[in-house]
Parts: C-alpha cells; sequence; structure tokens
C-alpha cells in the first residue's frame, strides 16, 4: 500500500535548509552533458574529507549516528520517498549535523550525480528484497548495480551490507562472487559474531528483538 502524503510535505523539506538535494532525472536515456550535472561534494560540504554513503537510509537512525560518531567523514544518504527522506533529514537537523546531506532519488542514477571514484565506502542497509525472480532486476545489489557502485568507489573502496533475508543475502554473495568483488567478514549472525562497531537501524532493532539473524557481508574492489 502506498503511503500516504505527509501533510507540509513541500513545506518541511524546504525547512531542512538545503539538506535535501533531488534528483530530477526521470530515466536513463540521455547523456550528461557537462560536469554541471554532477554534485560539487566539497562544495557541498564546504571542505574536503572523505565520502561514505548510505543508499537507503529510511528515517536516518543509522546515517545521524554514524555521522555524529564520525564527524571527519561526509556523508550522502539516498531515499526515494520523500516522505521518509524528510524525516531523516529533519533528524539531522535537530542534531546540527554539518556533515550529511541526503539525494532524494533512486540509485540507478547515482552515478548520474556522484564523481566517479568519490566515495570510499557504501551502505546498504535492509534493503528491499524483491523476492520475485522477475524483480532480481530491481535488488540494490544485482549486478546491473554493482557496475554503478564500482564507479562510484575509490580504489580500495568498499560496500557493507545488512540484511534480515537469507535469500537476498545468497543472491548478494552470488552477484559480488560472480562479478569479480572480494568478500570479507561474512556473517550469517553478526549480533552473535566478533564484528564489534555495529550501529543499528531501526528495522535491525525491530528483527533483532524478534529473534530473527542478521546477515552481514563486506565487498571490495579486487586490484
Amino acid at each position: 500500500m502506498r503511503m500516504r502524503r505527509k501533510k507540509r510535505l513541500e513545506e518541511r523539506i524546504a525547512a531542512c535548509g538545503g539538506l535535501i538535494i533531488s534528483m530530477e532525472r526521470a530515466d536513463r536515456n540521455y547523456t550528461v552533458k557537462d560536469d554541471n550535472d554532477m554534485l560539487d561534494i566539497d562544495g557541498l560540504f564546504g571542505r574536503q574529507a572523505p565520502l561514505t554513503l548510505e543508499i537507503g537510509c529510511g528515517k536516518g537512525r543509522f546515517i545521524t549516528e554514524l555521522a555524529l560518531s564520525q564527524p571527519e567523514i561526509n556523508f550522502i544518504a539516498v531515499e526515494k520517498s520523500a516522505n521518509v527522506v524528510v524525516d531523516a533529514a529533519e533528524k539531522a537537523q535537530r542534531l546540527g549535523l554539518k556533515n550529511v546531506r541526503f539525494l532524494k532519488g533512486s540509485a540507478e542514477y547515482l552515478d548520474c550525480y556522484i564523481p566517479q571514484g568519490s566515495a570510499e565506502r557504501i551502505y546498504l542497509n535492509f534493503s528491499c528484497p524483491f523476492p520475485k525472480k522477475s524483480y532480481a532486476a530491481h535488488r540494490l545489489t544485482h549486478r546491473n548495480f554493482l557496475a554503478i557502485y564500482e564507479k562510484l568507489l575509490s580504489a580500495g573502496g568498499d560496500i557493507r551490507q545488512k540484511t534480515d533475508n537469507a535469500g537476498l543475502f545468497e543472491f548478494s554473495l552470488q552477484e559480488f562472487s560472480q562479478c569479480g568483488w572480494g568478500l570479507r567478514n561474512v556473517s550469517l549472525d553478526l549480533h552473535n559474531s566478533q564484528i564489534d562497531n555495529n550501529i543499528m537501524t531501526e528495522y535491525e532493532e525491530k528483527f533483532s528483538s524478534q529473534g530473527l539473524p542478521i546477515y552481514y557481508l563486506e565487498a571490495y574492489k579486487r586490484g
């Protein structure tokens, strides 16, 4: 069921003081004309710093806690729903965060906005599993998306994925492996592993409280 549009949505987005940037492209059938189509990352944050992306930030618990804990990093969180991203941006604004911005749009257009090789890390937290085989290309770890992420990541960059969905996790392992990515810190039960420094998302807290295992991996560019 489609989420009902929030009241005063445009007013609330405007009140976020430029934290939310809209990706306007409707499809990929176009050619980037010049560098003006790309975001000026340093200008966006007013400084030079390493960049981390979160794709599918939800209401922003993870990205805001991460930004608070790592003030030396710039963060861009991507979320296609205006109804959802406004909550995340308002949370960042209340916390006074200067090192996080939000992109409203779909991940398939990211290489049209984020300069090549500019991100050191990408987080994929509890992405929609799209369980039907016919929808496999919509999964954020499908090889089409991996090709985009490879463009965005700098040398030595990595992707960190968490999910509660075993089917999506198995699919992700296969896609990363078949597309030549290296894998490390693969866990079938993150909360009972030796992997530390975990910041929980809203979904993660809900699922783990129900006793469900959280699957985790880190994938990195080879070479």
